[in-house]
Formats: C-alpha cells, sequence, structure tokens
C-alpha cells in the first residue's frame, strides 16, 4: 500500500548541507521537501503558514538555536515531528534535545546511512537515536524524555533565552537593549531573573550554561 506523501522542512544555516539532503531525500518518491530556513525564527515564521509533517533541524543555527526552536515548534504545530540533524555526539544535546520534545537525534556524519531509517521510525511514532551514539548513552535518555526531568532553562520565557544567548556572546546590556528595542533597565531585569533562575551568579557562568545549552555558536562545550 502505497504511503501518503511526507512533507519535510529543512532547517540548517548551511545551503550545502541542505542541498546535499535535499538531494538524498529527493530519491524517495513518498518524500517531498517543501520549505528550506537558515534559522529558528524563520522556521517558526514558515510553520505558522502551514506545517509539515516533519522539521529536520540543526542544533547550532542563528537566532534561535536548534533545541530552543524544538520546544518552540511543537508549541506553534504540536503535531510535528522533530529530528535533530547534528554534529554534537554529545550526551548533554541529546538529552535536552529529546526533552525539548525532538522525536529524533541524528548525527550528520550517519546521515547517508540512517536518514531514511530515521524517518520511518519517526513516521510510525518511534523515537529515532543516531547508531553513532552508544546504546549505554541513548537508552536511558529515550526512556526519561518525558520523566520527571525538569532542567532549570524550561522556566525561562523567549525573552530570555534570547538575552542569554546575546550575553554569552558578549554584548553589553546596551547593545542587548539596542538589538531587542527594549530598555537598558529591561535587560538588566533579564539578567537578574536568568541568574535568579539558574543559580548563577556571575556572567561568566552565565556564558558557559549557554554554550552548554546550545544558544550560542561555540563549537566546544566548557
Amino acid at each position: 500500500m502505497r504511503m501518503d506523501v511526507y512533507r519535510i522542512v529543512l532547517a540548517d544555516d548551511h545551503p550545502l548541507f541542505r542541498q546535499g539532503i535535499r538531494k538524498i531525500i529527493e530519491e524517495k518518491d513518498d518524500l517531498k521537501i517543501v520549505g528550506e530556513v537558515s534559522d529558528g525564527l524563520e522556521l517558526l515564521d514558515l510553520l505558522k503558514k502551514g506545517p509539515p509533517d516533519m522539521v529536520l533541524l540543526d542544533i547550532a543555527m542563528p537566532n534561535l538555536r536548534g533545541i530552543e526552536a524544538t520546544r518552540e515548534a511543537k508549541v506553534v504545530c504540536p503535531h510535528v515531528k522533530v529530528l535533530i540533524l547534528t554534529m554534537y555526539n554529545n550526551p548533554e544535546y541529546l538529552h535536552h534535545s529529546l526533552h525539548a520534545g525532538a522525536d529524533g537525534y541524528l548525527l550528520k556524519e550517519d546521515s547517508d546511512r540512517e536518514l531514511f531509517s530515521a524517518i520511518q521510525r519517526i513516521r510510525e511514532g518511534e523515537i529515532y537515536v543516531s547508531q553513532g551514539l552508544s546504546n549505554e548513552m541513548s537508552e536511558g535518555l529515550v526512556q526519561r524524555r518525558v520523566g520527571d526531568f525538569s532542567p532549570p532553562f524550561d522556566r525561562l520565557t523567549l525573552r530570555e533565552r534570547e538575552v542569554l544567548k546575546l550575553v554569552s556572546e558578549g554584548k553589553s546590556s546596551r547593545e542587548i537593549a539596542e538589538l531587542l528595542f527594549i530598555s537598558v533597565r529591561t535587560v538588566e531585569h533579564h539578567r537578574a531573573n536568568l541568574k535568579k533562575k539558574l543559580g548563577i551568579h556571575r556572567t561568566a557562568e552565565l556564558t558557559k550554561y549557554a554554550i552548554r545549552m546550545g544558544y550560542t555558536s561555540a563549537d566546544v562545550l566548557q
């Protein structure tokens, strides 16, 4: 029995990578790329216009990064499937991606071998984790996806997360205020709330936290 065409959006800030994934996906008659975006905010705008069946989403994107984009995408379109497609072979990223609502986590280095399997498994209602991650690493985290774990960043508002990202990039309160079109006093209020909610006292610690959570473009976890 022929399955309906499965509509997919690519969200990655590297055009050449998107082209490569599109070429792979177009080999299948029942899969169709219906949109491409280069950052998380563009993705949310696209989802509001018409939800696809699945989003292939990178973690390291500008403006609104992958983990947070996953969380927001599930709010905008609760039924959309999200497959994180990333270079980060890291248990913490895997954990937070699944907790944010991702339906799968596939390493880019494994995409040529596992992409179709990942899409099919997720399409059937399962959670897919790249074989490039160890069984010990992934099994417990998948089980905890809907468990009791509630990381501090869950309590942050979208604006606080925007401020966190900009603080971690070394922006001053005045620069953040100009970028977000808010007052310096409001920025300082958000900074204070961030430190209180995260149990952090210094700006340097905010930066390290942001890197661990995937809110910055740093390639190396601190």
